[in-house]
């Protein structure tokens, strides 16, 4: 390919877009795991997907795997072709088997280079455009082949790795800084409210919820709710987290407010709702408290609402309880696991112990909790966008780097297109052969797809008179203390 109009965008002087077939190598030797027992085992989620990073793993025996895999050698490069994991590249320094879902790629070009571009937004964006349908799409060898790399001199791709090395390091010492501040709100969050909710000595009245509560009920069947307002609104299965409760995302039920409230599903204020099933047992029993004023709203058979005796508890401290509190314990001691579901029954709620102090106690307790929660949430709020900055600053320096403005050029240096020359030129002399296509009767039937050089949205964008010096970048880190 020539320079600047065969690819996404122009490239500087020296540079060279080439197809990825022309700088890299898709192995095909799957192996029996049988024949390789003590070899390690990489599979997609050992792979962390923004920076590359090798999660734990183990041998192939530990795995227990048994269908064929892919064996690579020190120096390649373990690309995942299955979605959502089209970011998930890691550059692998030891031999060792990798899951079938994944290619081992060897290259001509520096490998961290090659490593850093296919894990860049702008190679994933083109990659995702020649996904299959199947129910895991996934990109073949032959589309792989045809994606375009940005090549520039071989000492400036080890300059860009270098450089991107340095950088893509602080950022992620100041993403694992903010996510343990996340962490630290979080845990703060919880003390809170476990010391709130705790009685001092025995001077509070003993309950279990069942006895709290005028009703425990299961929500209303809908097969199918709609998007579009029909009905009365009704809450999403998602929709309760720990003390929060999402009305921002709703759905309709077809079903008309006065057949809702003859049916004793319409909710009131001050309602307490249970997620009764979850694929995650975590959020199993997540509780929040029905807001006044929510307006006409119903909740579907997947969660559980509680109405409370409002002369002896108040819903937000009994929330309180079940969220953070010794309550919340006994609650995720009840879940149990069904087909792949967790969940929890009514009956099991019912016989949760929540003790109480007298209604005026509850309700400054919920005050002090709120003046607590929203220093959290403020801070919660603070890190947040940090950490999309953070990825806002990964993807401007992936981006800058292959458009070739990250690191100097020197001219006197091998140009790309002498460097494809001679790749080509080796492969030749080493017998190589490019790979036979299949035929179009065993290629899958594919959609006829946009051009890969057309200009994409993942093209960097020209530097701006206000472009941040990426070289002296550093990241702040916060720290948050927990009161003992």
């Amino acid at each position: 390919m020539s320079q600047g109009s065969d690819g996404p965008w122009e490239l500087p002087k020296g540079w060279e877009w080439a197809p990825f077939a022309d700088v890299a190598r898709v192995a095909s030797n799957l192996v029996s795991p049988f024949d390789y027992p003590d070899l390690p085992h990489i599979a997609p989620n050992h792979i962390e997907s923004e920076t590359g990073r090798l999660l734990p793993f183990s041998t192939v025996a530990e795995d227990g795997v048994k269908s064929p895999k892919h064996l690579f050698t020190s120096g390649h490069i373990l690309y995942s072709k299955i979605r959502p994991y089209l970011a998930k590249v890691v550059m692998v320094k030891f031999d060792g088997l990798c899951s079938a879902d994944m290619y081992p790629i060897a290259t001509e070009l520096d490998p961290g280079y090659l490593t850093l571009w296919l894990r860049s937004p702008a190679f994933t964006g083109l990659a995702a455009k020649h996904q299959g349908r199947s129910v895991l799409p996934k990109i073949n060898k032959e589309a792989l082949a045809k994606l375009p790399v940005p090549v520039p001199p071989l000492a400036e791709q080890q300059r860009i790795v270098v450089a991107l090395d340095e950088q893509l390091s602080r950022l992620s010492a100041g993403a694992q800084s903010l996510g343990g501040t996340m962490d630290k709100a979080d845990a703060l969050r919880r003390k809170v409210l476990a010391r709130l909710t705790k009685a001092p000595g025995d001077s509070w009245t003993q309950y279990q919820l069942g006895d709290l509560a005028a009703s425990v009920r299961n929500g209303m069947y809908v097969s199918r709710p709609g998007v579009e307002p029909d009905g009365v609104a009704i809450l999403r299965i998602g929709a309760v987290r720990p003390l929060r409760l999402e009305l921002t995302d709703l759905r309709y039920s077809a079903v008309e407010e006065q057949q809702v409230a003859e049916d004793g599903y319409l909710l009131e204020g001050g309602d307490l709702l249970f997620t009764r099933y979850n694929g995650n047992p975590a959020y199993v029993g997540a509780c929040a408290v029905v807001p006044e004023g929510a307006g006409p709203l119903t909740y579907p058979d997947k969660l559980i609402r509680v109405q409370l005796r409002r002369d002896i508890a108040d819903a937000e401290f009994v929330a309180m309880a079940c969220t953070g509190g010794s309550a919340r314990q006994v609650i995720a001691s009840a879940v149990k696991t069904t087909a792949g579901q967790a969940g929890i029954a009514g009956r099991d709620l019912k016989k949760v112990p929540i003790s109480l102090p007298s209604l005026e106690e509850q309700r400054h307790r919920v005050r002090v909790y709120q003046s607590w929660e929203a220093v959290i949430a403020r801070l919660e709020t603070e890190v947040s966008k940090g950490q999309r900055r953070v990825g806002q600053l990964r993807r401007s320096l992936l981006a800058e780097a292959f458009a070739g403005r990250l690191v100097p050029q020197d001219p006197a240096e091998e140009p790309a297109e002498e460097l494809l020359t001679r790749i080509r030129a080796e492969r030749e002399a080493a017998g190589a052969t490019t790979p036979r296509r299949r035929s179009p009767r065993r290629a899958p039937a594919q959609r006829k797809r946009a051009s890969d050089t057309a200009l994409t949205s993942d093209a960097p964008p020209p530097p701006g008179a206000d472009a941040p010096a990426f070289a002296a970048a550093t990241q702040p880190t916060l720290d948050l203390e927990i009161p003992s």
